[in-house]
């Protein structure tokens, strides 16, 4: 079993930057493929970003290429999204995922995904 528990949410202005982190328990993190989705009120769960085992290769959706980073430490048990130059349109709950396969590439769609986090809010004012 692993649990995730994200943090580094809040209010925050448009143009403005956020760090999210993602910690695990119950199992280290550096043989799982993880990712990040969000959802807003009334929408469906999207994926935002995703880290193979190794940190060596990522996948970010269109939306957020060029804005966002994922990145992991697997040392530290954790993955981090960097999100910079934020719009209101980030506004969302954001959530850790992790993935219990062995394999050597990343993932991008929620169902491929074993263990959540909580979530933690991201709200952007315009």
């Amino acid at each position: 079993q692993v649990q995730l528990v994200e943090s580094g949410g809040g209010l925050v202005q448009a143009g403005d930057s956020l760090r999210l982190s993602c910690a695990a328990s119950g199992r280290t993190l550096n043989n799982l493929p993880m990712g990040w989705f969000r959802q807003a009120p009334g929408k469906e769960r999207d994926f935002v970003a995703a880290i193979d085992r190794y940190g060596a290769s990522t996948s970010y959706a269109d939306s957020v290429k060029g804005r966002f980073t994922i990145s992991r430490d697997n040392a530290k048990n954790a993955v981090y999204l960097q999100m910079n130059s934020l719009k209101p349109e980030d506004t969302a709950a954001y959530y850790c995922a992790a993935a219990d396969d062995d394999s050597f590439h990343y993932f991008v769609r929620a169902y491929e995904y074993d263990y959540w986090g909580q979530g933690t809010q991201v709200t952007v004012s315009s």
